[in-house]
């Protein structure tokens, strides 16, 4: 079937949400010919020696010491050449997404929080890695030698029947890299943060309900919580930026309890 991020419309407040149609549009827009040149590199280059290459390539967490607001602040000179709907910088979207949260679940503040961190992995474009994250599946996987080599093409792979979402290699990108900075610095947000962060991007599983074969119960717990976090992450998205100066305080509050100090990237 059709790739599921082409499709995603969750049930939001109508109050908050736009024209559910005009987001995720990876069919026409000013922005295509950039998005599809970011997924088709990706999509070729993407095999289980890259991401292990990059693992051992970033796992050692000492391309930067910074602080989490620091790194939203690096954020202000990255435009998302992945994302079909904004092309603003990168820390205008993070406060947004966590300004939507915050004001939907007022009484969770490590969520609010998570908003803010959610794409702060894509500082790796200021490490000199290409931006990344799966869209045009149809048309962008084609030369990726993976699909050719049959330890891979097996609906399990390489892998064992509910071995959990934990064991499994995921693609390397922003999100995968977030997750294991958070792991490394040793974040303390609960298991739901550390998922939303990971699987936000991961639309075949959230949405398609792909890869139930490799799904632990933990992970199934947890996937109503990656679907909530979506909602925020793709309908707060708007031209009118939010009063970053003015927020700054609130969430520099909530950094100082979960992830304190200058961190390891």
């Amino acid at each position: 079937g059709p790739d599921p991020s082409l499709v995603y419309r969750p049930d939001v407040d109508p109050e908050v949400a736009k024209d559910k149609a005009s987001f995720r549009n990876y069919t026409s827009g000013p922005l295509l010919d950039r998005v599809f040149t970011t997924y088709k590199l990706m999509h070729t280059h993407q095999t289980v020696d890259f991401v292990r290459s990059k693992h051992a390539q970033f796992g050692g967490f000492s391309y930067k010491k910074m602080t989490v607001m620091e790194a939203v602040d690096l954020l202000d000179g990255l435009v998302d050449e992945s994302d079909p709907d904004v092309d603003f910088p990168n820390s205008f979207h993070a406060f947004q997404t966590a300004e939507g949260i915050r004001k939907a679940h007022p009484d969770k503040d490590w969520f609010h929080l998570v908003g803010l961190l959610h794409d702060l992995g894509k500082v790796l474009a200021l490490f000199g890695e290409p931006q990344a994250s799966v869209v045009f599946c149809d048309s962008t996987f084609q030369d990726n030698p993976d699909l050719q080599d049959p330890r891979y093409s097996t609906e399990l792979g390489m892998y064992q029947p509910h071995c959990g979402l934990d064991r499994v290699l995921m693609s390397w990108g922003h999100d995968e890299y977030m997750y294991q900075v958070m792991k490394f610095n040793k974040f303390s947000l609960p298991p739901e943060a550390f998922y939303m962060i990971r699987f936000h991007s991961f639309y075949p599983w959230h949405t398609g309900r792909d890869y139930q074969q490799l799904c632990s119960q933990q992970d199934l717990a947890m996937l109503p919580w990656v679907r909530e976090f979506n909602k925020f992450d793709l309908y707060t998205k708007c031209p009118d930026l939010p009063d970053v100066d003015k927020l700054r305080p609130y969430y520099q509050g909530l950094i100082d309890k979960y992830c304190p100090g200058i961190l390891s990237w």
